[in-house]
């Protein structure tokens, strides 16, 4: 399957490229998300394609929404993304796409962490706390956490960072009662993909949801779930608290990012074969573990 950089439909209007998924309206009810092989860093789109990623990204997606449909309506409208655009454009979102129901998006990254790692990490030896909750003193990088966190953060554009926010500041933007069911529901959904992913040989560290509400305000799981670029994902059979755990996500980018002291600006460098390809292995070990090589 050929590499799907940036999509260019003719017959769909295009409303916006994300740092991953460029989106095309369906008429008035419905999006057409294609998840390209862009890969995202430290917040920044990189020139180099990561073979496969999107068509991976798009079938765990699709996996975790059929696991899930019993806890949470998903925004999938069962339309073939193929039959919505011309024949001569059907390769570029052939296993990569979804034609969705348009949604009110809400402004938040529902973020759960299982465990402390990344920024987390960081701010927890600086201040003993993970997004300004305390936690207790003596944790090991790493470390499963007492109980998962809810740390919600702002969506920010292509090109800025999101800013973590406490649940003050989410209820503020979405209100008080949506607020409290999107931490609810994501708790939710973490406990039961981490004891799914667990009994696979995967844990999974720390993840973030997005959510949105249909005509009637239910609240709805949209975008990616639980894929490689959404979370961090460990194999449990070489865990061990107090390093940095090997992964089956993104952190192999991070990792050589950190390694070449890149300054975390744009424009970001091209990534050298070894760590394109290694990326793509990771991802692809993810999905094969998570859904059985579906």
């Amino acid at each position: 399957m050929a590499t799907v950089y940036r999509t260019e439909l003719q017959s769909l209007p295009l409303i916006a490229r994300g740092k991953v998924r460029d989106i095309y309206a369906v008429g008035e009810e419905h999006l057409l998300l294609v998840t390209t092989d862009r890969l995202s860093a430290f917040d920044v789109v990189f020139p180099t394609p990561i073979p496969n990623k999107g068509v991976i990204l798009n079938t765990l997606t699709n996996f975790w929404f059929s696991h899930f449909q019993d806890l949470i309506p998903n925004h999938l409208s069962g339309i073939d993304p193929e039959s919505v655009v011309a024949p001569a454009e059907r390769s570029q979102v052939r296993g990569r796409s979804v034609v969705a129901r348009r949604m009110q998006a809400l402004p938040l990254e529902a973020v759960v962490r299982g465990y402390i790692e990344g920024s987390g990490w960081k701010e927890y030896q600086a201040s003993g706390t993970v997004c300004g909750i305390t936690l207790p003193a003596g944790l090991e990088r790493a470390a499963r956490l007492p109980t998962p966190l809810f740390t919600p953060a702002t969506k920010a554009a292509v090109g800025d960072h999101d800013e973590n926010i406490d649940f003050s500041r989410a209820s503020q933007l979405v209100g008080h009662e949506v607020a409290a069911e999107v931490r609810d529901k994501s708790l939710q959904l973490y406990k039961a993909a981490a004891d799914y992913a667990l009994a696979r040989g995967i844990i999974i560290a720390d993840t973030k949801f997005e959510f949105g509400l249909d005509r009637d305000g239910t609240l709805t799981l949209i975008d990616e779930v639980l894929t490689p670029d959404s979370s961090r994902f460990w194999p449990k059979d070489t865990y061990r608290a107090g390093t940095s755990p090997e992964s089956f996500d993104k952190q192999f980018v991070r990792n050589w990012l950190e390694s070449i002291h890149w300054n975390k600006q744009p424009p970001a460098p091209e990534l050298p074969a070894d760590i394109a390809a290694g990326t793509g292995e990771r991802y692809q070990e993810a999905l094969s573990r998570l859904t059985g090589g579906a």
